[in-house]
C-alpha cells in the first residue's frame, strides 16, 4: 500500500507532462498556421502591387493569385478543422502546371512533347481529385448521421464539406 503514493504521483507527473506538451505543440501549430497566413498573404500582396506597378496583368499573373488563394484557403480550413483536404493540395498543383502550361504557349515556344506531359499531369491530378472525392464520400473518417451533398449559403454550415467528408 505504501507504493500507492508513487503511482499517484508517476500519473500526477505523467499528466502534467502530457499537458505541457500538448500546450507547446498546440501553441507551436497556431504560430505556425498564422506565420504561414501571414506569408501567403504578403506574398500575394506583393505580387499584386508588382502587377499593378507594371501596367499590365497577364493571365499568368491571375493564375498566380489563384495559387496564393488556394493556399490561404487551405490555411484557414486548417485552421477551423484541424484537418487538411488533399484535394486543396491537388488544386494548387493543377492550378501551377495550367499556369506553367499557359506560359509555355503564350510564349511561342515551339510545341514539344513537354506540352504533352503537362497536360497529362493536369488530368492526372483530375483524376485523383475524382479518386480522393469518390474515396471521401464513400469511406469518410469520421460518420455523419444525415449525410448531404452541398450546404447552401446563409445555412450556417461549411458550404465547403461535402458527403463524408470533415
Amino acid at each position: 500500500m505504501k507504493i500507492n503514493w508513487a503511482e499517484k504521483l508517476r500519473q500526477n507527473v505523467h499528466q502534467l507532462a502530457e499537458s505541457l506538451g500538448n500546450l507547446f505543440v498546440e501553441t507551436f501549430h497556431y504560430l505556425a498556421l498564422f506565420a504561414i497566413g501571414a506569408v501567403t498573404a504578403w506574398a500575394a500582396v506583393v505580387e499584386f502591387l508588382g502587377m499593378l506597378e507594371q501596367g499590365h496583368i497577364k493571365i499568368d499573373d491571375i493564375l498566380l493569385l489563384f495559387i496564393y488563394l488556394e493556399l490561404g484557403a487551405m490555411v484557414g480550413i486548417y485552421f477551423k478543422t484541424n484537418h487538411m483536404p488533399v484535394r486543396f493540395l491537388i488544386y494548387v498543383a493543377i492550378t501551377a502546371l495550367t499556369r506553367l502550361l499557359i506560359s509555355n504557349v503564350s510564349h511561342h515556344n515551339p510545341p514539344d512533347m513537354g506540352i504533352i506531359y503537362l497536360c497529362g499531369g493536369i488530368l492526372l491530378l483530375a483524376f485523383s481529385i475524382l479518386v480522393v472525392r469518390y474515396a471521401s464520400s464513400q469511406f469518410p473518417s469520421v460518420k455523419i448521421e444525415k449525410p448531404q451533398r452541398k450546404l447552401g449559403a446563409g445555412s450556417g454550415e461549411h458550404p465547403e464539406i461535402e458527403k463524408g467528408e470533415l
